[in-house]
C-alpha cells in the first residue's frame, strides 16, 4: 500500500525544475563549442612549434669586454629575413650585454660580436622573430 504525504502548497516550491527549452539548449551548446575552439586555438598559437629557432654553436672571447657568438637559425620561412637578440652573460649569470642581429633570407649560420658591461662568461640567443625593425631592415639602408 502507497500513501502520499501532501506538502503544502507554495512552502517548498516546485517539486521539479523546469526542463530548458530546446532553443536554450542549442544556444548553450553553441557557445561552449566557440569557446572549445577559443581555447584550442590559443592554445596553438602559444603552444605550438616556433617559427623560427636559434642555437648557439660556439662562443670565444673578442676582447676584454666583449664576446663573439656563433649560432644557427632554423626558419619555416627561409626566404624572408629575421631578427635574433643575443646576448652575453657575466660571471653572476646576469646580462652584461644584448645585441640585435639582422639574419638575411636565405643565411642560416650567423657570427656576431657583443660588448659586455663586464667580464663575459658565455654568450646566448635570447630569441628571433620576423619582425625585423626598420633600423636593422636591408631595405632602409642606402644603396651604395
Amino acid at each position: 500500500m502507497e500513501s502520499r504525504v501532501t506538502l503544502p502548497e507554495g512552502r517548498y516550491g516546485s517539486a521539479r525544475p523546469r526542463p530548458l527549452s530546446r532553443t536554450w539548449k542549442w544556444v548553450l551548446t553553441g557557445v561552449g563549442l566557440l569557446l572549445a575552439v577559443a581555447i584550442a586555438f590559443v592554445a596553438y598559437r602559444n603552444l605550438g612549434s616556433a617559427p623560427i629557432t636559434a642555437e648557439s654553436t660556439s662562443f670565444s672571447e673578442a676582447g676584454p669586454d666583449s664576446v663573439k657568438i656563433t649560432f644557427t637559425v632554423t626558419r619555416d620561412e627561409p626566404g624572408r629575413d629575421a631578427v635574433c637578440v643575443v646576448r652575453a652573460r657575466v660571471r653572476d649569470g646576469s646580462e652584461g650585454g644584448r645585441k640585435e642581429v639582422l639574419i638575411p633570407a636565405g643565411q642560416s649560420t650567423i657570427s656576431s660580436v657583443i660588448k659586455s658591461s663586464g667580464e663575459p662568461v658565455t654568450a646566448d640567443v635570447f630569441g628571433c622573430s620576423y619582425q625585423v625593425p626598420p633600423y636593422l631592415s636591408t631595405e632602409a639602408r642606402p644603396t651604395e
